[in-house]
């Protein structure tokens, strides 16, 4: 049978391929489907960390299944730290890249990033909490956060080449019973270094802003 010139076979078919596209692209109802849950250490903080790190994270939070981490942070912090600059704001508010918390508790590491000036750079004064580390521009760690100081010269920051931006990376807990212990602060700094990494070669610091491949995790004369 033809149906205006077009037969039913032709038809049929054509239906039939229709929908398994649909299948395949969407529940058919015009929306996408969800994101799979990603729990696992590695799935954590826009897939940032490094095998290191991912494994920093489980001993911080003792735990090797977090509550769902969606994707996004990455480029919404670095976009956020492009528009900051352009504003030609030299300290602005923070923005949050990852919170990762285990599933079962309500203790949470939260990674953000700001631009900063150098007046806010401690220059060797002690923090309270807080030891000192020789990364990036300053570093330092303690039992409850760690802070990364960093210059990058980008394309995508403009007036950099003259003067870089300057853009610090913090990892805090909402709360934390952790000793002040060195591993407790080399694992801090190994989970930032590896997320202010992602961020410095998002944004295309020239040099990871001199950042190495791994942590240096040698502390400083307090």
């Amino acid at each position: 049978m033809r149906l205006l010139g077009i037969s039913v076979e032709r038809v049929l078919k054509g239906a039939a391929s229709g929908l398994a596209v649909c299948l395949l692209a969407t529940a058919c109802g015009g929306e996408e489907e969800p994101e799979p849950e990603r729990v696992t250490a590695e799935q954590q903080c826009d897939d940032t960390l490094s095998p290191d790190a991912a494994r920093a994270l489980e001993t911080v939070l003792k735990t090797k299944r977090f509550s769902h981490d969606p994707r996004g942070g990455l480029e919404r912090t670095t976009d956020a730290l492009v528009a900051d600059h352009e504003k030609g704001e030299r300290r602005t508010p923070t923005h949050y890249l990852c919170k990762a918390n285990p599933s079962e508790l309500s203790d949470t590491v939260t990674v953000e990033f700001r631009l900063y000036r150098d007046a806010d750079l401690p220059g060797g004064a002690r923090l309270a909490g807080l030891h000192p580390y020789e990364m990036g521009v300053e570093a330092m760690s303690g039992p409850r956060r760690a802070r990364l100081y960093i210059r990058c010269t980008s394309p995508r920051l403009q007036g950099s080449d003259k003067r870089p931006a300057r853009i610090m990376g913090e990892l805090y807990f909402i709360r934390s019973e952790l000793p002040d212990t060195v591993p407790v602060r080399e694992a801090h700094l190994t989970i930032l270094h590896s997320v202010t990494l992602a961020v410095v070669r998002k944004l295309g610091c020239e040099g990871d802003a001199g950042l190495t491949e791994k942590p240096v995790l040698k502390p400083l004369p307090e």
